[in-house]
């Protein structure tokens, strides 16, 4: 398996070796309604019944087209895990993050997909659009599988436009992001059950590692806000992202910046304290001092 492996089934299966930072290294269920009635069972929200099409218009190729996008105001935000990974009621709303023009393959997170220079557009055409051959069918809603796949696409089009390495790590953390969903929601009787929970496990570590480094180089090169985040919050996740990757030196270094900046309200310290806890466990664990 790899960060890649899904492409060939698009066309485009020869960017399966792309270096996501390779410039720089080179240097809950929904609460059920009052039992008994026949209204409570016609008002039972479902997954499909929070989406709704969404037109875009593709700023490399021209193509109008439709995406399926979460209804605002309509899902309810339950918790986050200390990543900031966000966890709503009925759906998973980041399966449904990467948008992809069906017409030419560019494919980018929602938040980056208007910013397009005629360089980058280029790069698109010859690297991505010219091979693409469509996306496979989806249902009414997307499976882990068809947003992974989409998210993989996004990353090989940040990569391939030699994207801000803000843009590149963002959307490493969001496929992250789903192979986690899609471990948590793995039916117990999935065949190789355990195989598969510590492929995707693998698969979720290693991106949460690409974000740490992408993130890393973004700090130095790059202005706040960075993909909507202040630098306290980057900051923060920075030193979560090197936790869960098992860099807790890196960690405690960052965690220490947050709580000792006079920037950072206390909320986010509150947070960071939460963050060196888990840190002193791990490293207890793993027998460091």
């Amino acid at each position: 398996m790899g960060l890649f492996s899904g492409l060939e089934k698009i066309g485009l299966g020869k960017l399966d070796k792309l270096e996501i930072f390779e410039e720089d290294s080179k240097k809950n269920a929904a609460k059920p309604g009052q039992p008994g009635t026949a209204a409570t069972q016609k008002h039972k929200v479902t997954e499909e019944d929070l989406l709704f099409d969404k037109s875009y218009t593709c700023p490399v190729c021209d193509n109008e087209f439709h995406s399926k996008m979460i209804r605002t105001g309509k899902v309810k935000l339950l918790s986050a895990d200390t990543d900031l990974r966000p966890k709503y009621q009925l759906v998973d709303s980041l399966k449904y993050d990467a948008l992809v023009c069906p017409e030419c393959g560019y494919a980018s997170l929602s938040r980056f997909f208007k910013f397009m220079m005629p360089a980058q557009a280029k790069l698109i055409r010859e690297n991505i659009s010219k091979n693409f051959s469509g996306l496979p069918k989806t249902g009414s809603t997307y499976t882990y599988d068809d947003a992974i796949l989409r998210h993989q696409l996004a990353l090989a089009n940040a990569i391939v436009k030699k994207a801000k390495n803000s843009e590149k790590a963002y959307t490493c953390l969001k496929m992250a992001w789903l192979y986690r969903g899609k471990a948590e929601t793995l039916p117990k009787e999935t065949k190789d059950y355990d195989k598969t929970i510590k492929e995707l496990k693998k698969e979720e570590t290693e991106l949460l590692s690409k974000a740490y480094d992408g993130f890393m180089t973004a700090f130095s090169r790059e202005s706040f806000p960075m993909c909507g985040m202040d630098e306290m919050t980057v900051t923060f996740l920075v030193a979560e992202l090197a936790r869960r990757t098992g860099k807790y030196e890196e960690s405690g270094r960052w965690i220490s910046k947050v709580l000792t900046s006079r920037n950072a309200n206390e909320r986010i310290k509150n947070k960071a304290r939460d963050i060196k806890e888990l840190l002193n466990e791990d490293k207890k664990k793993a027998g460091i001092s």
